[in-house]
């Protein structure tokens, strides 16, 4: 039988840290908002449209920070069966492989164990949605031009995270009864990013197959 959802994710199996959204601001209203929606039921096709008289990045903005809380603590909750040992590469099954690239230490793509690659992946994001001058958070400061741009890879390296944990670890996932929990939030990241054309939708191929069977 499933789990609640509190029993499935625990807080102390969370991979980082909750990015918190500060009461009073902009952000924090249209996370209650899209919160409320979500538990009313409503079709998440349509929880994911932008609020009439909204801003567009605010909404992104809400939604990055907001998928990265919960895919972080998906990823939490099968760490500890993502080794070097079982995942010694990055990995979606024999097809895919992803090689991780930040500029700084890793100027090259390189080749790495996933729990390695998902550290250096959560402190990368970190660094961003934490930057003001990218996820500003004070009122009348404008989002940088190409705010968008790095939602955009921001969402991309998420996606991994699906993939890695859909493929190697769905057991593990399955025998805590949080699949349709998971199933849910990949669901409501899947219609966001389909609804602002924020990915490629060549990226999404390693899920496509199960992507046509829950989300049509």
């Amino acid at each position: 039988m499933a789990l609640c959802l509190g029993q499935v994710f625990s807080k102390d199996k969370t991979f980082r840290p909750r990015k918190r959204f500060e009461p009073g601001t902009q952000r924090f209203e249209l996370y209650k908002k899209a919160q409320a929606s979500l538990k009313s039921g409503l079709d998440l096709r349509k929880v994911v449209q932008l609020p009439e008289g909204e801003s567009l990045n605010d909404w992104i903005a809400m939604h990055v920070v907001d998928f990265f809380n919960r895919i972080n603590l998906i990823y939490g909750t099968v760490s500890e069966y993502c080794t070097e040992r079982t995942c010694p590469i990055m990995s979606g099954g024999l097809r895919y492989e992803y090689r991780w690239q930040d500029g700084d230490d890793y100027r090259k793509p390189t080749k790495l164990p996933a729990l390695k690659y998902m550290n250096l992946m959560m402190d990368w994001i970190e660094s961003l949605i934490n930057d003001e001058e990218i996820f500003p958070t004070r009122i009348g400061v404008p989002f940088p031009k190409n705010f968008q741009q790095v939602c955009k890879k921001i969402l991309s390296r998420l996606f991994r995270v699906f993939v890695h944990v859909y493929i190697h670890h769905f057991d593990s996932i399955c025998s805590m009864g949080a699949e349709a929990h998971i199933n849910t939030c990949y669901k409501h990241y899947y219609f966001f990013i389909s609804e602002f054309n924020l990915i490629d939708h060549s990226e999404l191929e390693p899920l496509k197959e199960m992507t046509e069977k829950i989300c049509n």
